[in-house]
């Protein structure tokens, strides 16, 4: 009995620990479960009744919470909290010792769990990967992979991306590219930015075989929280392009690039798109269109099945290209 008493105690211990923290709601509801994020107007709070629960900040009266947070009032500065205490009503404390100190929750920008060396740095991604085998009257043999990342620090935030595209019909190459780019943020308000970006993409089969792109301009991000992001940028390009004949070509175009994912259904489904669609400035006739749109389906927090559609247009130029590909893979995300 007495065992069995100390084992109930533990347990109701460890339920304590994990789900330690506490928000108050303007409306009077209580809602346990444990902070993971607060970002963009959404504070994420993961239970075990209901999962991964998103609350508008707007609605939160007061919170509490016995984890070390980063609490940043400000895109650049942070406080290191060793808790966090309830107070007034649009208010909570941040308890530092012998200093606590409280401040208004509307002054509060970000909250996210501190890092060991780089305090606010945020690194998410995935690789998506795709393979199929066809053995009918034609044999197909598909390989697509694909490597999208991002990481932020302050007003810095950098984004890379890596694919590569291989296919092969009754053992003949019909499709063998691979491309990679670069981009730098620098953010100047909450929204605003400023990228710089290099891109490279070489192809063994087309007449185009080599596309190499420098551009610079301004961008906007709508939001970017744990739900989902969606920014877009308007660039200047200079791109020089290579033939499979020897030739040469560069001319300087405007392009705009988007980036969007928004997580569906208890973050279980993701819909996901990304692209750029670019005009010459020289001949108007041109243009370039570089776009994926998919869906990713959660297995694990991890893992991943997805499905996607890309289209590599350019229009006008002595190597037209005109592909559109359909992919069913796994991935895996971080």
């Amino acid at each position: 009995m007495f065992s069995r008493t100390l084992l109930c105690l533990a347990l109701c211990a460890t339920a304590t620990s994990v789900l330690a923290d506490t928000v108050w709601l303007k409306n009077g509801d209580r809602l346990s479960g444990k902070i993971k994020f607060f970002d963009g107007g959404k504070l994420l709070l993961e239970t075990d009744y209901g999962g991964a629960i998103a609350l508008d900040w707007n609605k939160i009266a007061t919170l509490e919470s016995d984890q070390e947070l980063l609490v940043k009032e400000s895109a650049v500065g942070g406080e290191r909290a060793k808790a966090l205490q309830p107070a007034e009503p649009g208010k909570v404390t941040l308890a530092n010792g012998e200093a606590p100190k409280t401040v208004e929750l509307t002054s509060i920008q970000q909250i996210l769990k501190p890092k060991p060396l780089i305090e606010d740095f945020v690194w998410k991604g995935n690789i998506d990967a795709a393979l199929d085998y066809k053995r009918a009257e034609r044999d197909t043999d598909d390989y697509d992979v694909r490597l999208k990342t991002q990481a932020r620090h302050g007003l810095w935030r950098h984004n890379g991306q890596a694919e590569y595209n291989r296919e092969l019909r009754d053992d003949v190459l019909s499709t063998d590219n691979w491309g990679v780019e670069y981009a730098l943020d620098r953010f100047l308000t909450e929204h605003w930015f400023w990228q710089g970006r290099l891109e490279y993409k070489r192809d063994r089969i087309e007449d185009l075989r080599r596309q190499r792109t420098v551009g610079t301009g301004p961008g906007y991000q709508f939001w970017d929280n744990e739900l989902g992001a969606f920014s877009v940028a308007g660039l200047l390009n200079r791109t020089d392009y290579e033939y499979a004949n020897g030739e040469n070509d560069n001319f300087y175009a405007v392009s705009m690039k988007w980036d969007y994912n928004r997580y569906l259904i208890g973050k279980s489904v993701e819909l996901f798109s990304d692209g750029e669609v670019g005009k010459p400035l020289a001949n108007a006739a041109d243009y370039t269109l570089d776009a994926a749109v998919g869906l990713r389906y959660k297995l694990t927090d991890w893992a991943s099945l997805n499905m996607k559609a890309e289209k590599d247009l350019v229009s006008g130029s002595e190597g037209e290209l005109d592909e559109t590909r359909y992919s069913l893979g796994f991935g895996v995300g971080w």
